[in-house]
């Protein structure tokens, strides 16, 4: 091919885009090595080429060129670039960590949870019956079944409406069900507040039984029995009508028998103050059996089953 005569082109920009489109590439990519090479040797491809210098064949010229620039993926797309070698990371290794285990049984089963979605009509039953229970006493059928709901669900007591303003008119109203509520609210945080209403309410034969109920169930604060015992005799000592007074007084010294009888309290704390109250009120049988017994421990003596009567 007579080249001497070609016209000649300004590749200078190409060449420039070139060097910035590569200085763009990473560095492996730039390291890569096109697949069509040049060959300054021409060496003859027919009979006729032989010994005529830089004359070439233009048949096969243009066969070679559409080789290389064109099909799906050409060759002169193609280079071949380093291996870039990517280390397997190290496996985590941890005494604490949870072990994957592939399960190995064919068949699987899926778990479902009938109760999920399933409206609890438990709760508003609960929450209906105590709203009752505030009010006024509860039939037998209706007081099972709230004790019931609450021995099935503990965590239901604090969803029930209650709170320490509530607790007089439980108390008075539905003492079984405020004892078994205040068993389950031991572990509350608002515990205290609710011995609190019940140490300062007015003293009746409900409050009497659920602070007795409470003593033999559960270890209550012996801050808190010496202020109700406090209480019980300030109660009776204010009284105005005898009839009410000398209940009161049996029913508090039957109360603080138990107590003494059952270990609860000790008779020293409350010895002087107990003992002030039994002769107060020594013309009432229970005030006088309340007192021999004081006076039987006081002497390091064991009471007999019938000291206090």
């Amino acid at each position: 091919m007579d080249v001497g005569n070609m016209q000649s082109f300004d590749v200078s920009g190409l060449q420039l885009a070139l060097a910035e489109r590569q200085s763009e590439m990473p560095a492996h990519s730039k390291t890569g090595l096109p697949c069509v090479v040049p060959d300054p040797d021409n060496k003859p491809i027919s009979f006729d080429q032989f010994g005529k210098l830089g004359v070439i064949n233009p048949d096969v010229q243009r066969q070679t060129i559409e080789a290389l620039l064109t099909g799906p993926s050409p060759p002169v797309e193609k280079c071949t670039k380093p291996e870039f070698i990517r280390l397997a990371p190290p496996l985590h290794v941890a005494e604490d960590e949870l072990v994957w285990m592939n399960p190995i049984e064919p068949d699987h089963h899926v778990s479902w949870d009938a109760t999920m979605c399933v409206t609890n009509s438990a709760g508003a039953e609960v929450r209906r019956l105590m709203v009752r229970a505030f009010k006024s006493p509860l039939v037998l059928h209706d007081q099972q079944r709230l004790l019931g709901e609450l021995e099935k669900d503990p965590k239901l007591v604090y969803h029930i409406g209650l709170t320490p303003a509530k607790l007089p008119d439980l108390v008075e109203n539905n003492p079984l069900v405020a004892i078994e509520v205040l068993l389950k609210l031991m572990q509350s945080n608002q515990i205290t507040e609710y011995f609190s209403v019940l140490v300062n309410m007015e003293m009746s034969l409900h409050s009497m039984e659920v602070v007795n109920r409470l003593t033999t169930a559960v270890d209550l604060p012996s801050e808190f029995i010496h202020l109700y015992i406090s209480n019980c005799i300030s109660t009776c000592e204010t009284i105005k009508d005898r009839y009410m007074q000398n209940r009161l007084v049996r029913l508090v010294c039957v109360f603080l028998q138990s107590l003494i009888r059952n270990k609860i309290i000790d008779v020293k704390d409350i010895f002087i103050e107990v003992q002030a109250f039994c002769i107060e009120f020594s013309r009432i049988r229970e005030a006088a059996g309340l007192f021999r017994l004081l006076k039987t421990l006081d002497n390091g003596e064991q009471p007999s089953p019938g000291a206090a009567k």
